[in-house]
């Protein structure tokens, strides 16, 4: 299949695996993965994300990198190539990764801010609601995060975005593991562990359940292109299956560490497991300042944070630059440009949402569905992580299902059945109904029906 001109490739499988595995690794792993298993029962939650994960999160990434790399194509075009009424599918990957990127550079921003702050000791002393509702500083730092994310991408698949993704991806392991370790070893810290892997199987519930789903989608960055993107730089010779199992099973070990990094530290020091968002940014600041040598571990998580946020935050830049690049003909620096360019500008409202623009909603409450009034920075949120991601694989679900079909899905796996797939057949049952009946649960939760 001819390839498309100025597209690249990947150097090497284990640069793929990586630059995959960072794209799934990201502030839902350090950020939102914690708070999440703190707000629905600890180590329950972890129970029951790791057999969606298995069930679910595999079929569906699979699913993602067949089609990406049957078409060479970015995410719109991939599905327009295989059926052109699909297309508007791909199209909404796109403006999924958009809008995502919209926030999330907000964060990073807050998470470079964090780690300058920790070397001059002041990290703890932050007021994070302070800072974020600020006007002029957060938009300076989500400028930065942005110029980063953007440098990457310019220089390409092979020369940015593997290379980068070979250097960080190591050390965000090396760092998350020194974390746990001086957490784990924290006296009193007995209790978080007890907390984060000891299940209480009489807390799982239907809302544990749709949580951790949820999670799932968000943490692997399934159903907005960017596994497809990702895809469409492969080679035939690469393993569609062992990289289907591989990135998750990276994702799901920095996640799994992110809390032995965290929860040993927050009961040690009587803070709260479930105190939502701010745990990051409004309590482990507190905890590192009680630690002995905190500074220097706070500077060493901080910049694990950042490290994870821009694995993340490239593949999300790519996804829209690969749509300009394949589908308006633009060479990767232009593109990349018009990319964060837009994104940025989304971003500054965003940001003024914690703040000047709090009282600016673009989506209005709906008390039928208990979707209350949002601002900019929790109404992207909301539409990417409870609609559009869990939409977005409900339909390639189908589409890889019922329209491009399973048999040439198949095919694609196993290079015209040059190489074995021995769970073809299981993996059959679940993308065409075990996984769009667990996904379209997941989407009625985000509109509050179930």
């Amino acid at each position: 299949m001819k390839e498309t001109v100025g597209r690249g490739r990947w150097a090497s499988k284990a640069g793929f695996v990586l630059a995959a595995a960072g794209s799934a690794v990201g502030l839902g792993n350090l950020w939102k993965f914690p708070y999440m298993a703190g707000e629905n029962g600890g180590a329950v939650f972890v129970l029951v994300y790791l057999l969606i994960l298995v069930l679910i999160g595999m079929t569906v990434m699979l699913a993602e990198l067949t089609v990406g790399r049957h078409t060479q194509l970015d995410a719109l075009g991939a599905y327009k190539k295989l059926s052109a009424k699909w297309a508007w599918v791909g199209g909404m990957g796109v403006l999924c990764a958009f809008l995502i990127m919209a926030f999330y550079t907000v964060v990073g921003g807050w998470a470079i801010k964090y780690f300058i702050g920790s070397f001059a000791s002041a990290a703890a002393n932050i007021d994070f609601v302070g800072f974020i509702t600020a006007p002029v500083e957060p938009i300076i730092y989500t400028l930065i995060f942005c110029l980063l994310t953007w440098v990457i991408v310019f220089y390409g698949i092979g020369g940015g975005i593997e290379k980068a993704s070979k250097i960080m991806m190591p050390l965000l392991f090396i760092f998350i593991i020194i974390i746990a370790i001086r957490s784990c070893t924290l006296p009193g810290a007995g209790a978080g562990l007890d907390y984060y892997l000891n299940p209480d199987l009489s807390k799982i519930n239907g809302g544990v359940i749709l949580a951790a789903m949820g999670q799932v989608f968000f943490s692997l960055s399934l159903g907005m292109g960017c596994m497809i993107t990702y895809g469409s730089y492969l080679d035939r010779n690469s393993s569609l299956t062992q990289s289907a199992w591989m990135i998750p099973a990276l994702d799901t070990g920095v996640a799994f560490l992110a809390g032995l990094a965290i929860f040993p530290a927050v009961f040690a020091f009587g803070m709260q497991p479930d105190a939502g968002p701010g745990l990051m940014f409004g309590i482990l600041p507190q905890v590192f300042a009680q630690m002995p040598a905190g500074t220097f571990f706070a500077a060493i998580f901080f910049l694990l944070v950042i490290f994870a946020a821009l694995t993340s935050a490239i593949s999300l830049l790519e996804v829209v630059t690969a749509y300009f690049v394949d589908e308006k003909a633009i060479k990767r620096s232009g593109a990349s440009i018009i990319g964060i360019l837009g994104i940025f500008i989304l971003a500054v409202p965003c940001s003024l949402s914690m703040g000047s623009l709090a009282g600016v909603h673009i989506i209005p409450e709906i008390a039928a569905m208990n979707i209350p009034a949002m601002g900019f920075f929790d109404a992207f949120d909301f539409l990417t992580s409870k609609v559009m991601l869990p939409l977005g694989g409900l339909l390639l679900c189908i589409f890889v299902g019922w329209v491009w079909g399973t048999d040439n899905a198949i095919n694609e796996i196993t290079d015209g059945g040059f190489s074995s797939f021995s769970l073809a057949g299981i993996w059959s049952v679940l993308v065409k109904f075990v996984a769009p009946i667990a996904i379209f649960l997941v989407f009625l939760s985000g509109f509050g029906v179930i």
